[in-house]
């Protein structure tokens, strides 16, 4: 049993939404929220619903919650807002009473929920077709009881002020004083006959009725989560629904509840402490936010100064010209005056020529002369000797009042995306992201990555974490080989740090990256091999030899095979290289061979057959020999025009071919970057899709003595290494030591 402290918490959970008083024949919503009865059929009156908001069948219909006599509570009720009840009108509701029976589209109800401040449907019945909440019912009824509300019962029909009840009326559902028992039940009608009974508020149906039938609910349907009686049950409407008894329903529903319910009560002391850190944020939110008032208050007067300091120097500058001008009209002013007659320049011209000593006159008239000039000249070619106009001090302040309209509160930068055509593991991990078009600039990044392929560790996942890192590319160095990482990135800026951008797997080589140039030094059609500067590219231009190949092409022919191998022989180990081979090549072979070998073979070998007899089935392994039980001294995989050559003899691979890779005898689609792996030590060979790490090819390889990379070219073909990342001009991370670097 709650006591009464409790009971008086629990005041909130039973007020109306709409008039903000205890709930009176509660109705439920389809949206679960509730709602006085007589406040829902206001609400609908409102909007312009007439005969939709009759009772539900549960529960007749009482005078005390007539139109005529409606408590004097429901003027202070809080209505809807009036923008809703606007869109709601003038979308078509209500503006018919109803419909007739059979027609074509039936009026849909709409009730605006004021707890959820949703749209909800009510079909064409309106509140008939809502359920009465008795449980919050006896719940609001229990409260009263407990907290002494109102004191005594008041009658429901009075006029304000209403009096004392002192009787109470099953049938009507109403409590009464003396005088309106009597005058609702008039001598000579079936009313007089109502039996009456003590004051009461629970005036309540025994149990739940169907709305649509008027039947006792039995069972519960899960899909529609509602509650239906035996009739709705075999209704079409309910077809293919999960219904269950109302029993096993209660049950489950109780369960679950208590359930709960132990829980929180079991934990008691992380609610109390979750109160304490809400009150804590409350009293630093208080604090931070009159610190970000004053912040932005001195800002605005930091600008606000800046303004009046610039308008002060604008002023100035202005009053200044304004000076000049005036001094300068000024005397072209007096210089005008003084030549009226009489006056000035004008009257001492006129004294002079009254002299009549003529070697004084000529004297004296010189000069005089000149000013006469210069002064009939200046009333031929008038004009002010300064403008009136201040066009050259308007100000263009429309960038300055953009800037301004569009000051506002800096915002944290969105997640960045991170570019996976520019994002690829090597030697390092190489990262490259931006930001999305209109997100805020970020002062710097932290990029966090791990490893998926160690066991997971108890407690929450650990991230390795780098701060402050500038741009919008890194490198992370030292990176596991055959492992896969996960990394993501975040901006920060002054407002905080943004959501981290969506993570990327990135899987890193099988074994060291091994690092060699190119070396076209063996060979005997060398001329037709173009090396780039950097050795890292190298080109076969078909030369004649390939043109009348093809006119002989029916005849039969021979092609000669240039040959490039690697500066860096491999003794030990295992190493990896990656390369990109042109779409476009005619033949190209790559791999690897005992450098031996590969120099007696090639350094003056004759012209091999065209490609249309090939004897190695796709790769120079050797495995066609099956008298050879020996591993050959060369492994190359046949690359031409987009396909790579998968022979029959690739039936080695070890586990790469069948299910797990593309089976043997057949042609694959040649992938952006070709990555070899040779394990020296266990004497194998494996051709990989450096971009998803996918299996192509497992040879066995002779490595009896040292071992390099190579490449062979029929006809035109192109090849280019693949840089190591460590060469990029990056901002490098490592990884191992836990350091940065900038």
């Amino acid at each position: 049993m709650m006591d009464a402290t409790s009971m008086k918490n629990m005041e909130r959970e039973l007020l109306c939404p709409v008039c903000q008083e205890m709930y009176k024949q509660p109705l439920v919503l389809p949206c679960t929220h509730n709602v006085c009865q007589a406040c829902a059929r206001e609400v609908l009156g409102q909007q312009g619903y007439i005969g939709h908001g009759g009772d539900p069948s549960s529960e007749p219909t009482s005078p005390a919650s007539t139109p005529s006599t409606r408590s004097p509570r429901l003027g202070r009720r809080t209505l809807p807002k009036p923008d809703r009840l606007d869109r709601l009108l003038k979308s078509g509701f209500g503006t018919y009473p109803g419909r007739k029976r059979g027609a074509l589209h039936p009026q849909v109800i709409m009730f605006p929920c004021p707890a959820c401040q949703g749209d909800v449907d009510l079909g064409e019945r309106g509140l008939a077709g809502l359920f009465r909440n008795l449980t919050l019912e006896r719940v609001v009824e229990r409260y009263r009881q407990s907290v002494s509300v109102g004191g005594a019962i008041l009658c429901q029909l009075c006029k304000p002020p209403p009096l004392e009840a002192t009787k109470g009326c099953t049938e009507c559902r109403a409590t009464f004083c003396n005088e309106c028992f009597k005058l609702f039940h008039p001598w000579g009608t079936q009313k007089a006959q109502h039996e009456p009974t003590l004051p009461t508020l629970s005036f309540r149906p025994k149990g739940l009725m169907c709305p649509d039938h008027k039947e006792e609910v039995t069972h519960y349907c899960k899909t529609c989560q509602r509650l239906v009686c035996q009739l709705c049950r075999v209704r079409r409407t309910h077809g293919g629904h999960k219904i269950t008894p109302v029993l096993s329903a209660y049950q489950a529903l109780k369960d679950k509840l208590t359930k709960s319910l132990t829980y929180i009560l079991g934990n008691q002391d992380m609610v109390q402490t979750q109160i304490c850190e809400l009150e804590e944020t409350v009293r630093h939110t208080e604090v931070s936010g009159q610190q970000a008032k004053e912040e932005v208050s001195q800002l605005v007067r930091g600008l606000g100064a800046v303004l009046e300091e610039k308008r002060a120097s604008l002023l100035q500058a202005i009053e200044e010209c304004q000076q000049e001008r005036l001094a300068r009209l000024g005397a072209q002013i007096q210089e005008h005056r003084s030549l009226l007659d009489g006056s000035g320049l004008v009257g001492y011209a006129q004294e002079v020529l009254k002299e009549t000593d003529q070697p004084c006159f000529v004297q004296a008239a010189k000069q005089l002369h000149n000013r006469i000039a210069r002064a009939t000249e200046a009333l031929q070619t008038f004009r002010p000797a300064a403008s009136s106009s201040f066009r050259h001090c308007q100000l263009d302040v429309g960038r300055e009042m953009k800037l301004l309209t569009e000051l506002n509160f800096l915002r944290v930068p969105e997640a960045p995306v991170i570019d996976t055509q520019r994002t690829f593991a090597y030697d390092q991990i190489f990262l490259c992201w931006r930001l999305p078009p209109h997100s805020p600039p970020a002062w710097h990044y932290t990029i966090e990555f791990r490893r998926t392929d160690v066991p997971a560790q108890p407690g929450p996942t650990r991230w390795q974490r780098r701060e402050e890192v500038r741009g919008t590319s890194a490198l992370l160095e030292n990176p596991d080989t055959g492992s896969v990482y996960v990394l993501r990135v975040r901006g920060c800026n002054k407002a905080g740090y943004g959501e981290y951008s969506e993570d990327v797997h990135l899987h890193t080589p099988p074994a060291p990256v091994l690092h060699f140039f190119l070396d076209g030094r063996w060979g005997t059609s060398r001329e037709r091999l173009a090396i780039s500067k950097d050795q890292r590219a190298v080109r076969s231009v078909p030369g004649l030899p390939l043109l009348l190949a093809a006119e002989r092409l029916l005849t039969g022919c021979h092609l000669s095979v240039d040959v490039v191998l690697g500066d860096v022989a491999v003794t030990q180990g295992r190493s990896y290289w990656a390369c990109a081979v042109d779409p476009a090549s005619y033949l190209v072979k790559v791999g690897v061979g005992l450098e031996s070998k590969l120099q007696e073979s090639f350094q003056g070998a004759p012209d091999v057959v065209s490609p249309r007899y090939d004897p190695d089935s796709g790769h120079d392994s050797g495995a066609e020999d099956a008298t050879v039980e020996a591993s050959p001294p060369f492994a190359f995989l046949t690359i031409g025009m987009g396909k790579i050559l998968l022979g029959s003899g690739a039936s080695s691979n070890a586990g790469l071919t069948g299910r797990d890779g593309p089976a043997a005898g057949c042609t694959v689609p040649l992938p952006p970057r070709l990555g070899i792996c040779l394990d020296y030590e266990r004497g194998r060979v494996s051709f990989l899709d450096a971009v998803s790490f996918r299996g192509l090819l497992e040879c066995p390889l002779d490595c009896s003595g040292p071992v390099c990379p190579a490449f062979c070219f029929i006809g035109g073909g192109a090849v280019q290494l693949q840089e190591p990342v460590g060469t990029k001009p990056e901002r490098k991370v490592t990884i191992g030591g836990f350091a940065k670097l900038d």
